[in-house]
């Protein structure tokens, strides 16, 4: 079975992951299990975060290493919180946190102009020093609620909507969610793309 590392402790991208890649006899392990520190994510775009974090995981590991970087885009905001999505209300913030300023900087924007969108970038990196990066985007569309809904996912998916499947995001079961969500669907692009390079 081959190993990767996951530049991310977050149980719930290790989980989703891991259930994409079983097929492929790969094992995603999270960079916590290797004491590997969180990298300084200071670039400007998804890319740039989602680089940054697999060199770091492929430099301290020696293994290879897949990175995200997603976050939320809400139109009425501007596209913020973007690449800020999970210190949205300040470093250490929680998802309860977060999902609060969000709620509360959409006050009284009409649920038409609550249009919002997750977005991730998975990169695959062979090694610290891969000079070609596989990289794929994936993104969900939908809108903010004006309370939370549900008592599954993580983040913001209490709050995002979504038409096609008539609930909150929080409300799919992982299997569903599995199939439909942006880091899924950046997922099975980059999986593909690691097949055309010969990775699997």
């Amino acid at each position: 079975m081959k190993k990767m590392i996951l530049a991310s402790g977050n149980a719930g991208k290790v989980r989703e992951i891991n259930h994409l890649l079983a097929s492929h006899d790969t094992e995603v392990i999270p960079q916590t299990e290797y004491d590997v520190s969180e990298a300084i994510e200071d670039g400007l775009s998804f890319v740039e975060n989602a680089i940054i974090k697999a060199r770091h995981a492929a430099k301290h590991t020696g293994l290879p290493a897949i990175a995200d970087d997603s976050g939320i885009e809400v139109d009425a905001l501007n596209h913020r919180p973007g690449i800020y999505s999970a210190r949205y209300a300040g470093e250490g913030a929680n998802d309860q946190n977060n999902n609060a300023r969000m709620l509360e900087e959409l006050q009284g924007v009409a649920e038409a102009d609550r249009t919002a969108r997750y977005q991730c970038v998975m990169v695959f990196m062979r090694d610290a020093d891969d000079p070609m990066p596989i990289i794929a985007q994936g993104n969900l569309e939908g809108r903010i609620l004006t309370a939370p809904q549900g008592e599954g996912g993580f983040g913001y998916d209490p709050l995002f909507w979504l038409e096609e499947k008539n609930c909150a995001a929080a409300e799919l079961s992982l299997e569903e969610k599995n199939k439909i969500s942006h880091r899924a669907r950046a997922l099975n692009e980059l999986v593909k793309k690691m097949q055309d390079a010969g990775i699997f």
